[in-house]
């Protein structure tokens, strides 16, 4: 990419320090225009990028102006997704495949009904290609990370009314004015991340095997869909029957499928966990002006630099506060409770009808343990871990449930209080401590 500078006022006097001093107006607007010219090399529709400047004053006068704009831009985020899709070459769904698939899938769903409660979703199963599964899954994505956008965009407000407050303020001599920054920021915030949320889909697009394989409700309703061309891929790298692997991830897709069809609150369960952490950011506007003072003294820096540098320091991240702390905590453990599920299910399913189920599981739990597809998106949007130490836990605790209790009964658990990671490590005393007295006289 080329570099970007920014060039200061003409002086015709060198001794005039008023003249020495930056014309941020015309930085501000110069680095939007490269800024802008950067986003289009790669390809990238620079959706919502307007002049700060005449946006400034109208911006700060009404909160109905703010309400008008787009906090995180779907159609950004498509874009970006398809373009790393289609880079890497596109490829239909086979004649072959077809007959895979669906043969998989009568499979799956009748073992399925022997090892879970829930019944199968009112949409038969279906397959997709990379670029199906974009499509398919924008809506669900946009809707699970649009609370962070809001929450960046709520921060940047938060700075730019406090701007407003304190015009009247002098700004010291060599810092960019502050609601210059915080109008900037708010002009580029939905399409600095739907373009991070879209590489981070086109990315997973290569490796995922059906829509739920990151453990959360992408599709509305919810049903089963797989990507036969990663799943052959999957299966190039194992030396067991593909007919094998075809229903192993059948069986995987279809379980998760019907747990969120038939459990749709825990779709809110998490989204709500996001919200939370999304309401805790906070933008560290002291560093912010560091960064941009820094960047208007160093002219040869090009714009990928300064800005990775600017993310790599802290700029955007929130502070670790106990509400985002439990919020993460929240969201690691459903994760793991439902990966742990979904792994007891098809375990239990499969049985020995498919020799290779251990040896499929295993290879999973590597896969998993070193680029996880849910834990490569909140890595990079949130900064979670999933713990693969975590999702094996779960799985040994539905495990146990059910051989103390029964199939129904471990799936009951989704419609009452979720254990906590604590409860993991004693199926046995969670429980005792959820459920009822068969005689209750002792509690009167």
């Amino acid at each position: 990419m080329a570099g970007f500078g920014f060039i200061p006022n003409d002086s015709n006097d060198p001794n005039d320090p008023e003249n020495n001093r930056p014309d941020f107006e015309a930085m501000m607007r110069q680095m939007q225009e490269q800024m802008k010219a950067q986003f289009e090399q790669l390809g990238i529709n620079p959706v919502g990028f307007v002049n700060p400047f005449t946006t400034l004053f109208s911006q700060a006068g009404t909160g109905s102006e703010k309400g008008k704009e787009e906090v995180l831009s779907i159609s950004a985020a498509r874009d970006t997704a398809k373009k790393f899709v289609t880079a890497q070459g596109l490829k239909p769904i086979t004649t072959k495949e077809l007959a895979v698939v669906e043969s998989a899938f009568q499979i799956s769903e009748v073992w399925l009904d022997e090892a879970l409660t829930f019944p199968a979703t009112n949409i038969a199963p279906t397959m997709a290609t990379r670029l199906d599964w974009v499509d398919q899954t924008m809506s669900g994505w946009h809707k699970t990370i649009e609370p962070l956008a809001a929450g960046l965009s709520s921060a940047i407000s938060e700075l730019l009314d406090q701007a407003m407050k304190a015009q009247a303020g002098e700004t010291p001599d060599g810092q960019p004015p502050i609601e210059m920054i915080t109008t900037m920021l708010r002009s580029f915030i939905s399409t600095m991340i739907a373009t991070q949320l879209g590489q981070s889909i086109g990315t997973l697009a290569s490796s995922v095997t059906g829509a739920h394989d990151v453990g959360l409700s992408l599709m509305d309703p919810a049903h089963p869909v797989v990507i036969p061309e990663n799943i052959e891929n999957w299966a190039n790298e194992l030396e067991i029957p593909k007919s094998e692997v075809f229903i192993y991830h059948a069986l995987r897709e279809g379980a998760v499928a019907r747990l969120f069809a038939n459990n749709p609150w825990l779709v809110s369960y998490i989204q709500s966990a996001i919200v939370e952490y999304g309401k805790g950011i906070h933008i560290d506007i002291d560093a912010i002006q560091r960064q941009a003072q820094s960047a208007f003294e160093n002219m040869q820096q090009n714009m990928e630099e300064n800005m990775s540098f600017a993310l790599d320091n802290g700029i955007f991240t929130p502070e670790e506060s106990p509400a985002q702390k439990i919020a993460l905590a929240k969201l690691e453990t459903v994760l793991a409770l439902i990966d742990g599920w979904t792994d007891e299910v098809t375990a239990l399913a499969a049985g020995d009808r498919l020799p290779s189920i251990e040896q499929l599981r295993e290879t999973l739990r590597r896969r998993r343990a070193s680029a996880a597809p849910a834990q490569q998106l909140f890595s990079s949007m949130l900064g979670l871990q999933v713990s693969p130490k975590l999702t094996r836990e779960a799985s040994a605790f539905w495990k146990k449930i059910r051989e103390v209790k029964s199939i129904a009964e471990r799936d009951q658990i989704w419609s009452g209080l979720l254990p906590t990671a604590e409860d993991l490590l004693d199926p046995e005393k969670f429980l005792k401590s959820t459920s009822i007295p068969d005689d209750l006289s002792g509690l009167l």
